[in-house]
């Protein structure tokens, strides 16, 4: 099978041809593997090989939806046993992982083939990709510009054409970022209907859950298919789906009641951002949607304290749980996430228990907004995405930092405001995603604007509780209007 033949398909659609014996499960994956080798050295989207254990795995495929498709797994929590899983830290770079987190077992029995691993900044800390380890992924429309993060070397290599769907995770916009940076399809499912075992119950308090993205919305529903449902291990049951996520996107919308802002805390949207927004409520109007701008359902900009002290507190955490079982020592991580883990360490434990109740109150507001309106929409970016590099440290800082570090002053480094100042910057240019986090909703990144440079800017959409089928239905008919999997980057 040529690059052509295989790229006009998505994952659905070769699986169909494995089903028929028309192609068989190798040779999707010579395919898939001569794509790589290809494109790869230009963006650094892949940064591991699993070929030989994805090579067993085509042997057998099975017959489901996606089985015989190949795949990549996020190097971010999405454990493989026997197989490194490095967060992308140099910490962990090397070592084996002793068990398969389930959602990598429900997507190995749903007949996928991870043949390698994508990059991702280290512990999923920044909304860039460029760890020091691996380096940084580019962007396939723009080289010299981001391809987003966390999940930013998935989006990378979905876009590029290397696979037709991979995994990637969300705990801040880590799908929909990228997923909007590089023009392909993301949607975070909402709090729950992920397992996130065995390791733990549920990630970030239930922020943080595990998906794909994809060029087509029904890859992505049938992905969520294979995956969705509670586990043994978890701390509830969610509810389950009216009807499969697969048969949504066959549905009409109906007509949705739908809000828009571009307001953001952080600073003034970029014009191109702003006309992104527009665009699609213009098209939403188009399709007999109720359009209409909205003020922000909540305070904005404590809803962005709120969450970096949250995320502070986590990254030092993983800090410490990364130490704990590769033996490294703090210096074997980047600066910039010392930095921001010891402002975490400065966080109290009643300052935190407050700032969790305030995550509960987002989310009382933002039920309030969707018992007026069906669906949120944002821009998914508040501009175009950043040069590689744009949102480095500047190197006082760094200095600064490395003498407060030395000298274990992690209050003062917390009570200065410069780490929190240069976190927030990092925000400015996505500010949108980390509601829908926060208060547990889905949410989607949908690819249906590019700007007059040729680069995508993605829109957002966020769901009510339990909201993933209206979003598949809606994003459907909004593939069918103006279908994007067609667009290709000039690799």
């Amino acid at each position: 099978m040529d690059y052509s033949e295989y790229r006009e398909h998505d994952g659905v659609g070769l699986a169909g041809l494995v089903r028929a014996g028309a192609v068989s499960a190798s040779e999707l994956l010579d395919a898939a593997l001569e794509r790589c080798a290809r494109v790869n050295g230009r963006i650094n989207a892949v940064t591991r090989s699993t070929e030989d254990a994805a090579r067993k795995l085509a042997a057998a495929p099975g017959r489901g939806e996606l089985a015989g498709v190949p795949f990549l797994l996020k190097d971010l929590q999405q454990d493989w046993a026997g197989h490194p899983s490095s967060a992308g830290t140099r910490a962990l770079a090397e070592l084996p992982r002793p068990a398969t987190a389930e959602v990598v077992r429900r997507w190995l029995d749903a007949g996928l083939m991870p043949f390698g691993r994508t990059n991702t900044p280290e512990f999923g800390a920044k909304p860039i990709t460029e760890p020091e380890v691996f380096g940084p992924t580019r962007n396939p429309w723009s080289p010299e510009r981001t391809s987003g993060g966390s999940s930013g070397g998935a989006a990378a290599a979905v876009a590029a054409g290397i696979v037709p769907l991979a995994a990637a995770s969300d705990g801040g916009g880590s799908i929909r970022i990228p997923a909007a940076s590089c023009g392909v399809f993301g949607l975070k499912p909402g709090r729950g209907l992920v397992p996130a075992g065995p390791d733990r119950a549920e990630n970030f308090h239930g922020a943080a859950l595990d998906g794909v993205v994809s060029r087509t919305v029904r890859d992505s529903a049938v992905a969520l298919d294979s995956v969705a449902g509670g586990s043994a291990d978890g701390p509830y049951a969610p509810a389950e789906p009216v009807r499969s996520f697969r048969a949504e996107t066959e549905l009409e919308p109906g007509k949705l009641r739908i809000g828009f802002t571009a307001r953001s805390a952080l600073g003034r949207p970029h014009p191109h951002a702003v006309e992104a927004l527009t665009d699609a409520a213009r098209l939403l109007e188009s399709l007999g949607h109720h359009v209409e701008p909205v003020e922000p359902p909540v305070d904005l900009d404590a809803l962005s304290v709120d969450f970096l002290r949250a995320w502070s507190v986590k990254l030092a955490a993983s800090i410490d749980e990364a130490r704990r079982i590769s033996g490294a020592s703090e210096r074997d991580f980047e600066l910039d996430s010392r930095l921001l883990a010891a402002a975490g360490r400065a966080v109290g434990a009643p300052e935190y228990s407050a700032l969790l109740d305030r995550w509960h109150g987002y989310t009382r507001e933002l039920a309030e907004f969707h018992s007026g309106y069906d669906l949120l929409l944002t821009p998914g970016l508040a501009g175009p995405p950043v040069r590689v590099g744009e949102l480095e440290t500047p190197p006082a800082l760094r200095a600064a930092g490395r003498a407060g570090l030395a000298l274990r002053l992690g209050g003062l480094l917390r009570s200065s405001g410069a780490v929190e100042h240069v976190a927030r910057k990092n925000l400015r240019h996505v500010p949108y995603t980390q509601l829908a986090n926060i208060t547990g909703r889905p949410a989607m990144s949908v690819p249906l604007y590019w700007d007059p440079e040729g680069l995508p800017l993605g829109v957002q959409f966020v769901g009510p509780l339990a909201g993933e089928g209206a979003l598949f239905r809606l994003a459907a008919q909004l593939e069918r209007a103006r279908p994007w999997s067609g667009h290709e980057p000039p690799l």
